[in-house]
């Protein structure tokens, strides 16, 4: 028996050995994986015209804040949740009240001329967003007069707010300037400097030259920078060409000339998507389509009723206004947060569009239907009111499905067209007004903040159009503007919303959406939600249109057969 164990010992080695030296001996498959390389250039279609390239002076152009985008860095930047991000700067601390902000600058970073970027640069910019010679809106400006800056060293710096600010991190997105350029130029000559046609910033692509035609300025050259702090960008040249609109910018695709257009409207939207080699990203913008009430208006106190309210948001149709009227580029919206947000809550009550449970409301509200009369009232008083709506063609259709939709439920809305700035300046600011359609814009605010839209202290001045006097939603607004902690800023954030859909103190319709266009060889593009249009090139760094060959080895497989 021992010597048999002792044998079948010898023949289980030998075994493993031979197995061992089969599978060394098995053949290898060399395959080449594509990645991402330097090199090619980059052609995009520009909607508008070059003002100037200085980030103090491009808030009012969109197509000088896309280009800006490249070349200038902010202290900090956002992702796609609106969560900040270090840019120029490589941390910062909050102190525990809140108010005192410090922050460190990134040691590699430099001006695309070689200089070193230092807190004098920062302190200069500051000045220059102050100053008369920029055109940051006034309350920007005002902000910035009430902070106390100081330089603690070349790298270093602090900002002291007068009182907490959880949303004061929006307001250092600006590009910075660089001192040793600009120093000497008064601040109200900024505006005719000729660094403005020949800019120098520290962002991934440096100015290289204008294009030029008869004269007029047509485009704009970028190259890759080499010394950026994040590394430099695959695509060795941007080049940025200016068209009138975005059927001219289609149809320079379409040539060859560009490969890429910055902005497809909804007149171009559907040729687009017929090209073959053109992929087409949508992401959502900073704004908010609504049905102002004005819960403060006696013409109108039945407004002041939330189930009266509920059943006109169950009575809109928004998924006609979104697919047909809007042609597909816009979300139906239930929050007055942005959906992508970290704050937007995911779970709050949705109004799909149901008129017979509208009709229910009404009917338990007390509102009936008269002998002869197609209008409900209560106590005598017809449910009729006026809605102020934007004399364009988009929003002039949208208001007469409203108005068809309420009359189905018994509700008589009459239409008063009036020019956009009518509405905000006339009706809106003033309060004179019984409903009113418009947008809530936010752009370049990535801070889910809505204390300026919903809390009652702006009712009285300010931008709660609504009047909405909710002290519960309040406290949740003062305390998420000033807490520190983004997990808490949520909850809080989270239980505002589900008041706001309990209350409806306006009726959000939708949220709208931007297009673009990019080559399909284009490879890395990613879509994000919008805090700005510049942002679908944030993440320019990560396009790539030159590939390399990486080597990787695999044993081969042997083949089998089915038994």
């Amino acid at each position: 028996m021992k010597r048999l164990r002792w044998q079948i010992l010898v023949v289980a080695v030998t075994l493993v050995i031979v197995a061992l030296l089969l599978l060394s001996q098995q053949p290898v498959t060399t395959i080449t994986l594509p990645e991402a390389a330097p090199g090619g250039i980059y052609t995009e279609a520009l909607i508008g015209s070059m003002g100037r390239l200085n980030p103090m002076l491009d808030w009012n152009n969109s197509a000088d804040r896309d280009v800006n985008r490249l070349i200038f860095s902010g202290l900090v930047k956002f992702d796609s949740r609106g969560l900040p991000q270090p840019d120029l700067v490589e941390s910062w601390g909050v102190s525990a009240d809140g108010k005192v902000y410090n922050f460190s600058l990134r040691q590699s970073a430099v001006w695309h001329d070689g200089q070193p970027v230092t807190s004098d640069d920062v302190i200069f910019t500051i000045e220059a967003i102050k100053s008369s010679g920029s055109l940051f809106p006034q309350d920007i400006k005002d902000l910035w007069t009430q902070i106390e800056i100081k330089r603690l060293d070349d790298k270093t710096f602090q900002f002291t707010l007068p009182e907490p600010f959880s949303p004061f991190l929006d307001y250092v997105t600006f590009g910075i300037l660089p001192k040793h350029l600009l120093e000497n130029i008064p601040a109200d000559q900024l505006p005719n400097a000729e660094f403005n046609l020949k800019p120098v910033g520290t962002g991934p692509y440096k100015f290289d030259r204008l294009l030029t035609s008869g004269g007029q300025i047509t485009g704009v050259v970028l190259t890759v920078n080499q010394e950026y702090f994040l590394g430099p960008a695959f695509v060795e040249q941007v080049v940025f060409r200016y068209f009138p609109n975005s059927a001219t910018a289609l149809d320079a695709y379409r040539q060859g000339e560009v490969m890429g257009v910055s902005q497809l409207t909804q007149d171009v939207l559907d040729a687009a998507l017929q090209e073959p080699g053109l992929s087409v990203y949508t992401s959502r913008l900073p704004q908010m389509g609504m049905i102002f009430l004005n819960l403060n208006n006696p013409a109108v106190a039945f407004l002041q009723d939330a189930n009266l309210r509920r059943a006109l948001m169950l009575g809109v149709n928004r998924t006609v206004i979104v697919s047909h009227i809007l042609k597909g580029q816009a979300i139906i919206a239930d929050s007055p947060i942005l959906p992508g947000s970290w704050a937007y809550y995911d779970e709050i009550e949705k109004f799909p569009y149901d008129p017979e449970a509208a009709t229910q409301i009404l009917n338990k509200e007390g509102y009936v239907f008269t002998a002869g009369s197609t209008v409900r009232s209560k106590d005598g008083q017809p449910l009729a009111f006026t809605l102020v709506h934007p004399d364009d063609a988009i929003h002039t259709q949208i208001a007469a499905a409203i108005q068809a939709d309420w009359a189905l439920i018994g509700v008589q809305l009459n239409l008063q067209p009036v020019s956009y700035d009518a509405l905000v300046n006339n009706h809106l600011a003033t309060r004179s007004y019984e409903a009113a359609l418009g947008d809530l814009n936010t752009s370049r605010t990535p801070d889910p903040d809505p204390y300026l839209f919903w809390h009652q202290a702006e009712a009285t001045g300010g931008q709660n159009y609504s009047q909405w006097d909710n002290r519960t939603a309040s406290e949740f607004l003062e305390t998420g503007r000033t807490a520190a902690d983004f997990n808490e800023r949520a909850r809080l954030y989270k239980n505002f919303q589900v008041v706001f859909a309990k209350e409806l103190p306006s009726l959000p319709l939708y949220y709208p959406v931007y297009s673009y266009g990019v080559d399909a060889q284009v490879q890395g593009v990613q879509v994000a939600p919008m805090y700005d249009v510049s942002d679908r090139l944030a993440l320019i760094n990560e396009w790539y249109l030159v590939t390399r060959r990486a080597l990787e080895e695999q044993p081969e497989t042997a083949p089998t057969t089915a038994p």
